[in-house]
């Protein structure tokens, strides 16, 4: 039977190499569609977790989970010895970038190399993993065809990113459009095929390094907004009377030709802060360097150290100092309403206070139990008004729609708001320092001449 038919059927047998917040979504999706879906994760608590029915991502939904692996349509392993069973194979495994911002993309090598291993004909393999152009058919590809085998003839390849956004309810695995790029067109017509049994609007290009490119595209078009406000952000707190929110969300009611894009604490997640350097490392080989693109990504990572300033000014205003300052960090997941926190700047900004000498330093987030920092394991504190008053600072990191802002603000001494979370508050609006509001955001009283 040929694997067009399997498809159209669904009696194809698919994997998905990574349980993370990719993978274990997208498994979900096809074997809710009828697939039968082996996941294969390193991780043994993955696996054994999902073999048991128990979810771990917060965008699956846990009963439907459950029910497709008491039906036998989804199950998990941590080998590859299965993988000569499956006709299609989908590459979900993390990209992360090394100490010297140089992509680390062992996780797909490893992949590659496990898929190698059971290789057999009329097999398509899906890379989804965010990486630099020509990864798919410079990397992938020729551990593949070590067996012998020729992709677009014996077996099928191409490249087709994800588009994740964790918390996102609206926008998932299966209501986000994508783009597929095969190594032929008869890999890119398979790659489609498949892609939408369970995705709603499949775009085809014209191979897989165009793929490639239109995710660090869509990514780093937000790493330069995101630093251009962030920068301006910047500027605001040196002004008087500019509040750089006001400003954006005054820009936004132009119908045409602007996208509001707001600052913060710094990019977290694993895309967006990433993505730059991988375009920036290969450009390299072109003898092309991506100034404009790394001088944003740049102004990104300065952020939490932007925010460490403004802290140990706000306390400094109020005859305090870092190191006998009680702090409490409010959200330290990358984004709101979500518990992933890879990446967080809310994280980059309570190792800077470690470092600054930062002693009595803790955090609440009501998606994140617990926290390691600078090697140290933080637990998530309850927040009632007894821990607010105990504290000299409250900085809110990550602005979690369950939290109550009125009550944070009448508890608290000093609040130092990164995300712009308190402008519905109507009282205790002097205890609160915004980024991006400069002197109007300091109390009249506790100016100095410089401000």
């Amino acid at each position: 039977m040929s694997l067009e038919i399997k498809i159209e059927d669904r009696t194809a047998k698919i994997a998905v190499i990574g349980l993370g917040y990719v993978g274990l979504p997208l498994g979900v999706e096809y074997a809710a569609a009828g697939y039968n879906v082996l996941g294969i994760d390193v991780s043994e608590e993955k696996v054994a977790k999902l073999n048991r029915g128990e979810n771990y991502i917060d965008d699956v939904d846990a009963n439907k989970l459950k029910e497709l692996v008491k039906a036998g349509k989804l199950s998990g392993a941590t080998n590859y010895h299965r993988i000569g069973d499956c006709d299609i194979v989908f590459i979900c495994v993390p990209t992360p970038f090394t100490e010297m911002k140089d992509p680390d993309v062992s996780y797909i090598v490893d992949s590659a190399r496990g898929i190698a291993s059971g290789l057999r004909r009329e097999q398509l393999i899906i890379l989804k993993s965010t990486t630099y152009p020509e990864t798919t058919e410079k990397v992938v590809q020729p551990i593949l065809e070590e067996t012998g085998l020729k992709a677009g003839k014996d077996f099928y390849l191409a490249f087709s990113p994800e588009r994740i956004d964790p918390g996102n309810k609206k926008f998932k695995t299966a209501t986000t459009p994508i783009v597929v790029g095969g190594a032929t067109k008869k890999c890119t017509k398979l790659a489609a095929a498949i892609s939408r049994q369970v995705i709603v609007d499949v775009k085809e290009l014209s191979s897989p390094k165009a793929a490639e490119m239109t995710k660090l595209l869509e990514n780093i078009f937000r790493s330069v907004n995101i630093a251009l406000v962030n920068e301006l952000a910047q500027l605001c707190d040196r002004m008087e009377g500019i509040d750089i929110w006001e400003v954006v969300e005054a820009a936004a009611t132009k119908p045409f030709g602007f996208m509001p894009f707001f600052p913060g604490p710094g990019i977290g997640g694993h895309c967006i802060l990433v993505d730059p350097y991988y375009l920036s490392w290969k450009a390299k080989e072109f003898d092309f360097h991506t100034n404009f693109i790394e001088l944003a990504a740049m102004t990104n990572e300065n952020m939490p150290y932007y925010v460490l300033d403004l802290i140990i000014r706000s306390l400094s205003l109020h005859g305090a100092a870092i190191t006998n300052s009680k702090i409490l960090m409010l959200g330290v997941a990358f984004k709101k309403n979500v518990d992933d926190t890879r990446n967080s700047p809310a994280i980059k900004v309570m190792e800077l206070l470690c470092n600054r000498g930062g002693r009595y330093l803790m955090y609440n987030d009501p998606y994140v139990p617990t926290l390691r920092v600078s090697g140290k394991v933080y637990t998530s504190k309850k927040l009632d008004a007894r821990l607010l008053e105990s504290v000299d600072c409250v900085v809110i990191t990550t602005d979690h729609s369950k939290y109550d802002y009125e009550m944070i603000v009448k508890h608290s001494k000093l609040v130092v708001d990164t995300r712009n979370a308190t402008k519905e508050v109507k009282n205790g609006r002097k205890k609160i320092i915004r980024l991006g509001c400069g002197t109007n955001a300091i109390p009249a009283e506790l100016r100095t001449p410089h401000d």
